[in-house]
């Protein structure tokens, strides 16, 4: 019988089959973070200093990891955030992590900068899907790509405002891995070291459509993309403004997010231009380093917002102890990047799934261990940060 399992009792376990499977600079795109990876680091530490406070002698034998979000239920409270290389980790690898997303009834969301068409993406894994948007220099398209979304059935629109220019990440530079794919005598090699994935992944899509592009691309832009390094071959937009967020309100009529929050006063700017709710996010260190983590900054904007708008974080989260702790804190939900992106990459739907399944047993533990029978149970009381002990 297969072991279901995968050898993966962790996400440190899947991070550790990723890294095997695939190339040393894809890995490293995925795994690392901007300039001296301070912000990185801090991100773990600073889940790692909030402590759990047990509570015993409750029945929570119908215990739930089951919450709502804009109306709708979820099985847990996590989200697939948006990631824009899940289609080189495996083949189709966007298509991939979508189905087991709806699969295991958690959103999903399509990257602006993904390798599969939304179109694709709604019809073969039909489920809570949300839409990633970068704005572009030139708002028209940018609009269209919106009224595309919103025509194929997308339910949310997550505006990622804290990536106005590309991350400081060297180590795409030295590794010279490019899409789409070009070729040097490091990435060969580097290629050549994986013929698990030169075969499986590259030589899928080069026996079929070719070399994966950025599939949700104007075809105007779409075919004059030059290979750079992975990250800095995308556009992006340094004059977007609350104005651009009021007019994506006026023509976006589900769900409204924005993503990279990191102070209360930019939050309360989204609830004034009509966001549903903000994520809290440093990119995943993967930006600006040496930026304070969202943890530590997540009670503080929900404090602010003070129930106005839903709240939900990102970075760092590696186990469902971290979750919870997020929840206890102000949020109501948490998006997921790298752990799954390295399910994906060790075998696919299979693997994305087995990530989510390690969030929900983990998720599920904790909250016996903290006398919650249900997510709403989360609260306050239920942890210590570091000024409390």
């Amino acid at each position: 019988m297969p072991d279901k399992t995968l050898g993966a009792h962790n996400i440190e376990d899947l991070r550790a089959i990723a890294q095997r499977r695939v190339p040393k600079g894809l890995f490293e795109f995925v795994d690392r973070g901007s300039e001296d990876e301070v912000a990185l680091r801090n991100n773990r530490s600073a889940f790692e200093r909030i402590k759990i406070v047990p509570r015993t002698l409750i029945d929570v034998s119908k215990r739930s990891t089951s919450t709502t979000l804009f109306g709708y239920d979820i099985k847990i409270p996590i989200a697939i955030a948006p990631t824009g290389v899940a289609g080189l980790m495996w083949y189709q690898g966007e298509l991939e992590l979508a189905r087991a997303a709806a699969a295991a009834g958690i959103p999903f969301t399509l990257a602006t900068g993904s390798m599969t068409a939304m179109e694709t993406i709604a019809a073969e894994a039909p489920g809570r899907l949300w839409f990633q948007l970068y704005m572009w220099p030139d708002r028209a398209m940018s609009h269209a790509l919106v009224e595309r979304a919103r025509l194929a059935g997308f339910e949310a629109l997550v505006v990622t405002v804290d990536g106005v220019v590309p991350g400081n990440r060297e180590y795409n530079l030295r590794n010279g891995f490019t899409v789409p794919f070009s070729y040097s005598r490091r990435n060969i090699l580097d290629v050549m070291r994986h013929p698990r994935w030169m075969v499986g992944v590259l030589g899928r899509y080069m026996a079929n459509n070719g070399m994966p592009r950025y599939e949700n691309y104007p075809t105007e832009l779409k075919n004059k993309i030059t290979a750079a390094p992975v990250g800095r071959g995308m556009m992006r937009n340094d004059s977007l403004t609350w104005d651009d967020l009021r007019e994506l309100r006026r023509r976006w009529p589900h769900a409204l997010i924005v993503k990279g929050i990191m102070q209360s006063n930019d939050a309360l700017n989204a609830l004034d231009c009509g966001a549903d709710a903000v994520v809290v996010s440093n990119h995943g260190g993967r930006n600006l380093d040496s930026t304070q983590a969202p943890i530590d900054v997540l009670e503080r904007i929900a404090d602010a917002v003070n129930g106005r708008m839903s709240v939900l974080m990102d970075s760092g989260v590696r186990r469902g102890s971290d979750v919870v702790k997020a929840i206890a804190l102000g949020a109501q939900g948490v998006l997921v990047g790298r752990p799954t992106l390295y399910g994906t990459a060790a075998h696919g739907a299979a693997g994305a799934k087995r990530a989510i399944d390690i969030f929900r047993e983990e998720i599920d533990r904790m909250m016996a261990h903290m006398g919650c029978r249900s997510v709403s149970e989360i609260e306050r009381s239920c942890v210590l940060t570091a000024d409390q002990y």
